[in-house]
């Protein structure tokens, strides 16, 4: 009773949430408008890019432009995500004002005249470079404003998908592989929450998706087993291509980086290599950000949930044009190309092992993200916050077994590793 009635402790604790939820208060709002304003503005790039397909042409002189405007005026922005990593981990210049406006209009540009790019990298840079200026005027400590820079990218992730709780959850796993800074949770509820309210209240509507196959009703406990079973060979398969993504993307950024000593030229040749690409494949599916298109018959992440809506090799050709695009240069995000990615993959193993198309779809969809992020508890987050709980263990095991399958490598560099992944007992 005595401890339970330890007044100057419970006061303490309320004093913690009362002050961190005022500090994070006007980060959340600020990134939760951000990405409102980002995702109305991407929708409108879309919509231009499908009326005019004549955009695709200025994909090289786009990319030269946010090149050499990085170049000569980015600072270190250019190092993206990555950037608001380090100072996480070890605080030092800071994070650029300038970083938001200049990924947004970089990223809106890529989509634009057609890169193969995503959102999350965007709402996350923007996020963190609102956090900055928030910590410089409240006079926190350094420790403390890693935890306002934890807070931006929770309400970026968390409003620019709508998942709330996989934002928060996302902001403290993504940091370092087999370790959580719990010290964090509150600061990063708080701002994942009220980052995608506010983006909500802008009038931003998230794309819904469902799961029709609802499992078995009834029968042996061996129909649920047989499904696990293949959704653990889905899953490590999941896991495979997610490292392959992570390395294939390095892997021509080196060689960009190699033979192009002049910044800005790289996602000029980019994109002819994207334009290239297209006249290789036949088809414009696998530009822009891929969720829905104009076109019925357009392979999309939506349509992965269909049985007829992907080819067997869809998610190899979303790879390729994402890894050019964004090893390249351009701006933008891998998430959402990670989620069709997997959709694509998830369809075409379904209809190879007899599974559910829609159940896998989303298995990929969560799994490959999670394998090439090493955040496998917020992926499963986001699985139930995106498709509800039914699925949940299926969503856990492919998210667990990806992630143990995709290397120690991720797309975000400055992650750090403190565990291995597979004990060594």
């Amino acid at each position: 009773m005595k401890q339970f009635l330890n007044y100057r402790e419970h006061l303490g604790n309320l004093r913690h949430l009362l002050r961190w939820t005022l500090l994070v208060l006007p980060v959340a709002v600020f990134s939760g408008s951000a990405s409102a304003l980002f995702l109305w503005a991407l929708d409108h790039a879309n919509r231009l890019r499908w009326e005019n397909p004549w955009l695709l042409f200025l994909l090289p002189l786009s990319g030269l432009a946010v090149g050499v405007v990085y170049h000569h005026f980015g600072k270190n922005s250019d190092a993206g995500s990555n950037l608001i990593i380090e100072e996480i981990h070890a605080p030092g210049g800071g994070v650029p004002a300038r970083m938001a406006p200049l990924v947004l209009v970089g990223t809106l540009l890529t989509h634009l005249c057609g890169g193969s790019a995503g959102r999350e990298g965007t709402a996350v840079q923007m996020g963190g470079s609102l956090a900055g200026p928030v910590g410089r005027l409240a006079k926190v400590s350094a420790e403390n404003r890693r935890i306002l820079l934890m807070a931006g990218v929770a309400a970026g992730f968390g409003s620019v998908f709508g998942t709330p709780l996989a934002g928060a959850i996302f902001a403290m796993e993504v940091l370092v592989v087999g370790h959580m800074r719990y010290d964090a949770l509150i600061p990063v509820l708080v701002a994942s929450l009220v980052g995608g309210f506010t983006c909500s209240l802008w009038g931003v509507q998230h794309t819904s998706y469902h799961i029709a196959f609802a499992g078995p009703a009834t029968g042996p406990a061996l129909v649920n087993a047989a499904l696990v079973g293949k959704v653990v060979i889905a899953a490590i398969l999941f896991g495979l291509v997610s490292q392959g993504f992570v390395e294939f993307t390095h892997l021509i950024k080196k060689i960009f980086a190699r033979f192009l000593s002049y910044a800005p030229l790289r996602p000029a040749i980019g994109g002819v290599m994207v334009i290239a690409l297209i006249h290789l494949v036949g088809t414009r599916d696998y530009l822009g950000i891929g969720v829905t298109s104009p076109d019925s018959g357009a392979v999309t992440i939506l349509s992965a949930f269909n049985v007829d809506g992907a080819t067997p090799w869809s998610w190899w050709w979303k790879l390729l044009f994402t890894a050019v695009t964004l090893g390249s240069g351009f701006k933008g995000g891998e998430v959402t190309p990670l989620f069709f990615i997997g959709a694509t993959l998830g369809h075409a193993l379904a209809v190879l092992l007899g599974a559910p198309v829609d159940l896998f779809a989303a298995l990929g969809f969560i799994a490959i993200f999670a394998g090439a992020t090493n955040t496998p508890l917020a992926c499963t987050l986001m699985g139930i916050e995106l498709f509800g709980a039914t699925h949940t263990v299926c969503f856990a095991v492919a998210c667990s077994i990806a992630y143990l399958f995709s290397g120690h490598s991720g797309i975000y560099t400055a992650q750090r590793t403190d565990l291995p992944k597979e004990s060594t007992g």
